[in-house]
């Protein structure tokens, strides 16, 4: 299991936890797209957008290994701002590869990215991002 070395291993100030230790013996738990409802918690959310924004300067839109990200917290964004990066794709690996869907950030988080340089890669619609 890849270690993200300079990863948060929590949201500062809470108990909301970002990486795991260690792996776990019987396998990674697989990953799967969670509900999130309009109710959640303000504190719920703030982890959300913590753990967003952690992959956001750790890895920026490009491929990244699952490793010993927290599958909890990555279920939360899993299927909407976090998306496979790989074809077949195995939820229950550690060393699957995933990838941050900018524009459905821009959409969700619409404020996240002011803060992020974004290129665009030059498609004729102007709607890729780099």
């Amino acid at each position: 299991m890849l270690k993200h070395r300079g990863f948060p291993s929590r949201l500062a100030g809470t108990d909301y936890q970002f990486t795991i230790r260690r792996e776990n013996k019987s396998g990674a738990t697989p990953l799967q797209a969670r509900k999130r409802h309009a109710d959640r918690r303000p504190a719920d959310r703030r982890a959300d957008e913590g753990f967003l924004l952690a992959l956001l300067e750790q890895f920026g839109d490009a491929p990244f290994e699952r490793g010993n990200l927290d599958a909890g917290r990555l279920s939360w964004l899993f299927g909407r701002e976090v998306v496979p990066a790989e074809e077949p794709f195995d939820p229950a690996s550690y060393e699957a590869l995933l990838r941050v869907d900018l524009a459905e950030v821009q959409s969700s988080y619409p404020n996240m990215l002011d803060n992020f340089e974004i290129i665009e890669d030059g498609d004729e619609d102007g709607e890729g991002w780099a």
